[in-house]
């Protein structure tokens, strides 16, 4: 199949499956007689395993070793259940950090109650005085 089929039957663009390659998570097609990329079912069945790693959020260094240990059917999976808590784990501290943020705007949201002027907004300068004594509040 073409590199254009490929992307059709992976729902994405050709410049995806070229970036995917360019970063070694896809292997490179062969070339048919008329010098044209010559993709198959295996490489259709990677990228869809790619996609679906960045759909979690996997990064490349997270995906490219599920790719290296995916070669190694036999082994144990613990190294995958590793790649995953890692994940897991940065999510988690994300989380932490957007609940942190909304903590923070909700603070901020709070210094305006009624109508007044920008020049008197308490929400911009709570927010020109963020990280001062710990508290977004304006001064």
């Amino acid at each position: 199949m073409t590199i254009g089929d490929l992307a059709k039957a992976a729902d994405c663009t050709t410049e995806t499956v070229r970036y995917y390659e360019k970063q070694g998570l896809l292997p490179k097609p062969e070339r048919g007689g008329n010098n044209y990329r010559t993709y198959g079912a295996d490489h259709l069945e990677r990228l869809r395993f790619v996609r679906n790693c960045r759909s979690l959020d996997l990064s490349q260094a997270e995906i490219a070793a599920l790719l290296v240990l995916m070669q190694r059917p036999s082994a144990d999976c613990d190294s995958v259940n590793t790649v995953l808590d890692e994940h897991i784990a940065d999510v988690e501290a994300r989380l932490r950090e957007l609940r942190s943020l909304r903590d923070q705007l909700l603070a901020l949201r709070k210094e305006c109650q009624s109508k007044s002027t920008v020049g008197r907004c308490r929400i911009l300068r709570g927010i020109s005085h963020l990280g001062e004594h710990g508290t977004p509040h304006a001064r």
